[in-house]
């Protein structure tokens, strides 16, 4: 990039984190299961057998955890909310103890002059729930607007911007239709079904805000831009697939009421007809978009990769634990077709990071991890060069503040900026960490070479 990087004078730096994948204690003090909790429990599902029954603890050491938001600088926090913590049975009766965690934490957030960004909805649905259909069920709507409610009446004001749903695209791909991940389903005909759900609920839900909230919600998806392997017809016609899929699936229906035209190609029989009045409610105006980047996809056509018909090509580049390229050039394209595509949305990075393989601690406390700390200058500078293009970007949130249960994939693979020892527990900031606490300081001016 030859302009100097540079961030609006009110970014917001943060970093973000996940209920199931840190808090630990899953079923404390009334708590009800989740799917994620009977499916890690589940033989053969899970690397290592690892679960979340403990993870980063996070629920028991939360306030030394806020300490370490502070030593870092960071500006907000982005966290989700359990919701069967909060509602044991999905609906109905409230766990009072299980809201009190969460208001305790925002309250010493604010006490630290750290904003918090509150997630509904990451992936752990109530196991209860779950029996009675899930994301499969379209009661699900109005039993997540009444969660949601649940905390907008107890936490709105102090909590100023709300998330809906992360990445609903991971949780039909890898829970309804290829079975990676919790509830664990693989049927063409479910995963349609569930996506259409999870956006009526998120249209239900910032309905439901439209009542009583004062301040912004918005939606988090997960977006990966699509390149031609080559500029063949079929190669070109395969990026089309894979990009109405992953990219314009959620976003279409709740910029512009409708589903992709590809959609019915890539189903076939196992796609529905929706009822207008669902795309009425989808279509509620949201506040922002939350964007998720992680890596960039090669597209060539692939009759043997049902039901897209594509597959992907590997470059000649760096990749990362989780076998993503390191693709920065790929925030700033994926940010500027959003601009362009829904009319440049107030937009904030709500995750961006790596896994790469870290070193023991040394005695002395440092953990050096210099591919983490260059893909954080080379993906910021991305970002700025996004905000020079005339993108709305308010804010990044760094994945993750603390390594973490990875999902399926057990604690074999470390985000964090802050290395977690998950024998002790003992929090150790990386070279990451130190490196991101000073872009924090100076809003990004680091990132050419000076303080200031």
């Amino acid at each position: 990039m030859s302009h100097r990087v540079q961030f609006p004078a009110d970014f917001l730096w943060g970093a973000a984190t996940s209920a199931y994948q840190i808090e630990g204690s899953p079923l404390a003090d009334g708590a009800g299961p989740s799917i994620w909790q009977r499916f890690a429990h589940t033989p053969g599902m899970m690397n290592n057998g690892d679960t979340g029954d403990v993870a980063c603890d996070h629920y028991r050491r939360w306030k030394s955890d806020v300490a370490l938001m502070r030593e870092l600088g960071l500006k907000a926090y982005r966290f989700s909310i359990s919701w069967s913590r909060v509602l044991p049975a999905g609906r109905g009766r409230v766990n009072a103890k299980g809201l009190d965690f969460y208001e305790r934490l925002v309250d010493t957030l604010l006490e630290n002059g750290i904003e918090p960004l509150a997630t509904l909805f990451h992936w752990d649905l109530p196991a209860a729930l779950d029996d009675r259909g899930g994301w499969l069920n379209p009661d699900i709507a109005p039993w997540f607007a009444e969660y949601a409610n649940v905390l907008f009446n107890k936490l709105d004001g102090r909590v100023k911007k709300w998330a809906t749903l992360n990445e609903p695209w991971v949780v039909t791909d890898g829970g309804y239709l290829h079975g990676a991940l919790a509830p664990g389903h693989r049927s063409k005909f479910e995963a349609p079904i569930a996506s259409h759900n999870l956006l009526r609920a998120h249209g239900a839900a910032v309905q439901a805000y439209r009542a009583t909230g004062k301040h912004a919600i918005g939606i988090v998806v997960n977006l990966e831009p699509k390149y031609a392997a080559t500029q063949s017809a079929e190669d070109l016609a395969a990026v089309k697939r894979a990009d109405a899929y992953m990219n314009r699936q959620y976003l279409d229906p709740v910029y512009f009421g409708t589903y992709p035209a590809e959609l019915r190609e890539i189903f076939g029989e196992a796609w529905p007809e929706w009822p207008a009045e669902d795309f009425a409610l989808i279509k509620q105006p949201i506040d922002y978009l939350g964007i998720n980047y992680y890596t960039r996809n090669v597209t060539r056509y692939d009759p043997n990769h049902y039901p897209l018909k594509v597959g992907s090509v590997k470059q000649h580049a760096t990749y990362t634990e989780t076998g993503w390229e390191v693709f920065p050039q790929g925030l700033t394209d994926t940010l500027t077709w959003v601009r362009d595509r829904y009319g440049n949305p107030p937009v904030y990075i709500t995750e961006n990071g790596a896994a790469f393989y870290d070193p023991p601690v040394a005695e002395n406390g440092v953990l050096d991890d210099p591919l983490r700390v260059s893909y954080q200058k080379k993906h910021l500078a991305a970002v700025a060069d996004a905000i020079a293009r005339g993108c709305d970007i308010r804010g990044y949130m760094a994945w993750s503040l603390l390594d973490n249960l990875e999902w399926s994939l057990g604690f074999s693979k470390r985000f964090g900026i802050v290395h977690v020892d998950f024998a002790t527990q003992q929090r150790t900031i990386k070279a990451s960490g130190r490196h991101y606490s000073q872009v924090i300081a100076t809003n990004g001016a680091v990132l050419n070479g000076a303080e200031g």
